[in-house]
């Protein structure tokens, strides 16, 4: 930060005239002191911080049996296959979450003396202050739950840790004096931030017309609509707010609820899922495209500032234009690398398009030899088989067949499929056009919190079970199962009657709505589930198909806890994980 800050002092100095730079002149060097009290730099260091949110991304996955990659040096390859240590972790959040913290601890300190709003005075002043303060509160508690999710685990003699608390600025490295706090000290940490934001931030950043629409904390200094619309109106969306904290809350209390780390009640997490959820009217909220967000018919037209956004999303970045996601994912055909290759056991995953799970011999009429008829429509918008149609060409995957076939050339595919999910099918990679299409970081979107609570809920009260709220868990599974095109009578569903089966097909729909959006590889961990299952292919020849292992996995009990990085645990004693 020291750097940055150094950096900015420099550009300004250097912004003289050329007199200026040849001839004797005052030190027009920024204090420190000077940065820190001059608005547009203090707001640089929030920036900083919004700068390092973790956003959904598919790349964990290819460390599960989800999928695999057909590029060998490939980090999260080498970590699944057996080179995963404390030392090698591309897993780790460390570096960027505690330089985010950093941040935000500077910024609550500094945000008293900084004079917001030097033209407009108060009480323009006194909200900004408000306003950012409550900003840096909510995001340190977001960087605290991806420490805890990458770095808490078991000490040796079973003590569940969490990570050091970092509360204040320094000056210089970082240097933990003190030992790791408790994975529960750690909870109540992220819970009272978040709890202080709450108090300082809007539920959402939009224009009001009458005071009486204005939050507490800001009318009790007296301002006026207009006055509140300058700093809290509809320009400031997507910064973060009231009703994103209280999705952040539900990803904590999910995390410390499950069965990796028992310090919440499944009620609790069921609870802090369902008040983000009932701000949308609960189950009637599910947006009906959400699951396709990423498509170009819903985001080539979306305008924050008109109202024009998707329902989905709860949380989002800016929308930006490239072509990277199709260069990466884009079978050989068509000018793509095909580096994810989706694993037969996710394909498996899908049922039937009456709902039934493949391996129900009796009602799912699941035909081995023709596998992909009459499936969930899930598994068509989300994986590239063999015979599909990806962006106008029909994608051949039988041995012999050209460059698409199973490792036909080094970025085809090894699994007998190709990645469709994420991808806009209108980008073309013909070095002659290279067109370029729009996309945007997702950082929560609401489908995932549908899914928190009908998780916790079952956990909780059973498959019917409502709590103090008005939906049970298989209410929400029904809904997001009849929005993937699956049957209203899902007799399927209807014959859950216990929790444990409940429990698995919940995991399954977990597995199938998030794929390739960083998910699996969390999931399995703090659920405990089975890290070792090997990534499973296929390969076509004449027609027929054979099955085969692509891929192990290597992974230890112990690797359920993610490590502390070796330097840290090197130079400041820290305890590492059981383990590692």
């Amino acid at each position: 930060m020291n750097k940055t800050i150094i950096a900015l002092c420099l550009g300004l100095a250097a912004l003289t005239s050329c007199e200026d730079q040849f001839s004797p002149a005052d030190d027009n060097h920024l204090t420190f002191d000077e940065v820190y009290r001059s608005p547009s730099f203090a707001e640089g260091i929030l920036m900083n911080a919004y700068s390092e949110l973790p956003n959904y991304n598919y790349a964990s996955d290819i460390a599960t049996d989800d999928a695999v990659t057909n590029n060998k040096d490939d980090s999260y390859l080498k970590m699944a296959t057996g080179q995963w240590s404390a030392i090698n972790n591309p897993t780790s959040r460390w570096d960027d979450c505690y330089s985010a913290i950093l941040y935000l601890n500077k910024m609550i300190e500094v945000a008293d003396d900084i004079n917001w709003a030097p033209i407009t005075g108060e009480p323009t002043n006194s909200m900004y202050k408000l306003r950012h303060v409550g900003e840096a509160y909510g995001l340190r508690a977001y960087f605290m739950f991806y420490l805890l999710q990458a770095h808490a685990g078991m000490s040796e003699d079973g003590t569940l840790l969490g990570v050091p608390i970092i509360t204040e600025s320094v000056d210089g490295d970082i240097k933990f004096d003190d030992p790791r706090d408790s994975f529960e000290d750690c909870v109540q940490q992220i819970i009272s931030d978040l709890t202080k934001a709450e108090n300082l931030l809007p539920l959402d950043y939009k224009n009001v017309s009458d005071v009486s629409e204005i939050p507490t904390a800001y009318r009790e200094l007296g301002v006026s609509p207009d006055q509140y619309n300058v700093v809290c109106g509809s320009k400031t969306q997507q910064r973060i707010s009231g009703r994103i904290l209280k999705g952040i809350r539900s990803k904590v209390a999910l995390l410390a609820a499950s069965p990796a780390y028992g310090t919440m009640t499944w009620a609790e997490a069921a609870d802090a899922a369902a008040a983000s959820l009932d701000l949308i009217g609960g189950v009637s909220g599910l947006d009906p495209s959400g699951a396709l967000y990423y498509l170009g018919s819903q985001v080539d037209g979306l305008n924050v500032n008109s109202g024009n956004d998707q329902a989905e999303m709860l949380w989002r970045g800016n929308v930006y234009q490239d072509n990277w996601m199709e260069q990466a994912q884009f079978p050989p055909t068509l000018y793509g690398e095909g580096r994810v290759n989706p694993s037969q056991n996710l394909v498996d995953a899908f049922p039937m398009a009456n709902g039934y799970p493949i391996t129900d011999t009796t009602n799912s009429e699941y035909d081995a030899n023709n596998p992909y008829a009459n499936r969930d429509p899930r598994l068509a918008a989300y994986v590239v088989y063999n015979g599909s149609t990806l962006a106008g060409h029909v994608i051949d995957i039988e041995q012999n067949s050209g460059n698409d076939a199973v490792n036909a050339i080094s970025t085809s595919t090894r699994t007998g499929y190709y990645l469709r999910k994420l991808l806009r099918e209108d980008t073309n990679l013909d070095p002659t056009l290279n067109t370029q299409q729009k996309r945007y970081s997702v950082y929560i979107r609401y489908t995932e919190i549908f899914l928190n609570y009908a998780e916790a809920a079952n956990e909780a009260w059973g498959p019917d079970g409502k709590g103090t709220h008005s939906y049970s868990a298989k209410d929400v599974i029904a809904a997001i199962r009849q929005r993937a095109g699956l049957p209203e009578e899902d007799t399927y569903l209807a014959s859950i009657q216990t929790k444990e089966d409940m429990r698995t097909l919940i995991h399954n729909e977990r597995r199938l709505e998030l794929c390739f959006e960083g998910f699996r590889f969390w999931d399995i961990r703090r659920w405990k589930a089975n890290l070792t299952e090997p990534a499973r292919g296929i390969t076509i020849a004449s027609g027929v198909i054979t099955s085969t292992t692509v891929e192990p996995r290597a992974y230890k009990d112990y690797m359920y806890y993610g490590p502390i990085p070796y330097q840290e645990s090197l130079k400041f004693d820290l305890i590492q994980n059981k383990g590692w």
